[in-house]
């Protein structure tokens, strides 16, 4: 399972016990599909434990932006004609090339198109890389913007098989006290 780089990789220790085999897991709290919350950029933001069920179940859009190169622009999000509260999952070319390796060159949300999403209030955005933000930009405003504003974040979405359109999501991260993040499962559910 690939990670972001400088994030713990995932060791699997297989324990025999007495009558049973058990498994020693070691990962980071941003590994695989996971949430991020206030407390992933904000010292004070909270943490994993007061995530919303109701924003993290629910209707949901998956919006097709695997025509943008590099960075989903709010000209590309004007497209998509979005409205209030909706929860959206970003589909980009990330998703097409698979999760068997890291790539520097992802797609991502860039600042500005993070602050437009603000004015929709969206329950949570979700996008298919491991980190919504382009990596080693300055620019920390799709974290910070959506944060800040209480907007859940999920990435690392594998969106391969999944065509743009309305479908019921079930994001389920685990339950840890004071994390600023966690891995979950999420799942699509056609409408």
């Amino acid at each position: 399972m690939p990670v972001y780089p400088g994030n713990p990789h995932v060791i699997i220790k297989p324990k025999k016990g007495a009558t049973s085999m058990h498994s020693e897991i070691t990962f980071g709290s941003h590994t695989g599909t996971h949430l991020d919350v206030p407390k992933h950029v904000f010292k004070n933001g909270w943490g994993i434990e007061k995530a919303s069920l109701a924003k993290l179940i629910g209707p949901c859009r998956v919006i097709d932006m695997t025509g943008c190169k590099d960075a989903i622009g709010t000209s590309d999000l004007k497209k998509a004609r979005i409205k209030k509260g909706e929860r959206l999952l970003l589909k980009t070319k990330n998703s097409a090339r698979g999760f068997k390796k890291f790539y520097n060159d992802y797609a991502y949300l860039d600042g500005d198109a993070a602050e437009y999403l603000l004015a929709f209030k969206p329950a949570l955005v979700g996008i298919d890389s491991l980190s919504i933000k382009q990596r080693g930009s300055p620019d920390n405003r799709p974290h910070t913007a959506l944060l800040q504003k209480g907007v859940l974040i999920v990435e690392g979405l594998n969106l391969r098989s999944v065509s743009a359109g309305a479908y019921e999501l079930v994001c389920l991260p685990l339950l840890f006290t004071g994390l600023d993040g966690s891995p979950a499962r999420a799942i699509l559910i056609k409408r």
